[in-house]
């Protein structure tokens, strides 16, 4: 049989070897992937939520998952895996389920309607935001105003920086139908940023004392 000549993306371990993990392998193994995609997890959890605090809760949920995952993983898995793609999936799985949980809990569901986003920064071209990295807020409360799904695409795009093949593999959908909620998305959150430019262009002049 031939070897397999596929590049893998990612490794996270050296050459396979058959028979289980050990534990201080696993941990290494976690530390590691917790260095590298800890602010990649934490920006796409800002994105999903909105909220600062719900995406620290979120981030740690993805991490603890993570870990729990990891230490049923065999030399084999632990080879192939694509840390990137597959943290994207716990976090977008674990937004789902508190989604789930807090329509269940209509007080709770209420509550965080109501409450605003945090406050937020101005932005230049939808994309660029989306792009930026930093923990800019307004974007935030643009993205809330997306149905779920095209939400996901879009912060996995920009944010998660994943390859759309691997979005569509997290969506459990088709690449075209990812390509298609990322133009959909970027198509509402268009008009939405003329606005809040408009907005914060009059609030400008306001501060300012009107013109002259």
């Amino acid at each position: 049989m031939s070897p397999d000549t596929r590049p893998r993306a990612d490794p996270v371990l050296a050459p396979p070897v058959s028979g289980g993990v050990p534990l201080a392998e696993i941990d290494a193994v976690f530390m590691a992937i917790v260095e590298d995609h800890r602010d990649q997890v934490f920006s796409t959890a800002l994105r999903l939520t909105g909220r600062r605090a719900e995406a620290e809760d979120l981030t740690a949920d993805t991490f603890l998952s993570a870990y729990r995952s990891l230490s049923g993983f065999d030399y084999e898995r632990l080879d192939t895996l694509h840390p990137r793609a597959w943290l994207s999936a716990i976090v977008v799985n674990a937004w789902r389920n508190r989604c789930r949980n807090a329509s269940r809990r209509p007080v709770l569901a209420a509550l965080l309607t109501v409450e605003r986003p945090d406050p937020a920064d101005h932005l230049q071209s939808v994309e660029q935001q989306i792009e930026n990295r930093d923990d800019g807020k307004r974007l935030a409360g643009m993205l809330l105003e997306l149905p779920d799904r095209q939400r996901i695409a879009v912060v996995l795009r920009y944010i998660g920086d994943l390859p759309v093949a691997e979005i569509a593999e997290v969506m459990g959908c088709p690449t075209g139908s990812v390509k298609s909620l990322i133009s959909r998305g970027l198509d509402r959150l268009r008009p939405l940023a003329a606005t809040e430019d408009a907005a914060g262009a009059e609030d400008a002049t306001t501060t300012r004392g009107g013109p002259r």
